[in-house]
């Protein structure tokens, strides 16, 4: 018995024979009551917008048209990460890198003046005020 549907009568569809063979077999396939497979057939038509008149091999000027529209998609994305996220990650980068060297000289500047102080007073030598 189909689920939900236990408890509504039967009603009969005039159809042709060799179009009755044919569902037949296709519910067999579909592995559901012939009332099932039409209802899922009718909720396949209605829920895709489509009409069994029409055909649904999409042409090929359509898919191209989609495929431009979605590369042109992901080209605007990479471009917006890289404006808004790579390229300030590299500058905060390149700055933090520039005011290391920029520290780092001056310590090894202090140090050598140091090394010198220390020379001297080893040295007894008279320390130079600089």
């Amino acid at each position: 018995m189909d689920k939900g549907y236990e408890k509504e009568r039967f009603e009969s569809l005039s159809i042709k024979t060799s179009v009755a063979k044919r569902f037949n077999r296709f519910c067999k396939h579909m592995s559901s009551s012939k009332s099932m497979t039409l209802l899922m057939m009718i909720d396949f038509f209605e829920n895709n917008g489509l009409s069994p008149l029409e055909s649904i091999s999409p042409k090929v000027q359509t898919l191209e048209v989609l495929f431009k529209k979605r590369m042109n998609g992901m080209i605007a994305i990479m471009k917006d990460i890289e404006k808004h996220q790579t390229k300030p990650t590299v500058a905060m980068l390149q700055a933090l890198f520039e005011q290391a060297e920029v520290s780092k000289k001056p310590i090894l500047e202090q140090k050598v003046r140091f090394e010198e102080k220390i020379n001297r007073v080893k040295n007894n030598e008279e320390p130079n005020k600089t």
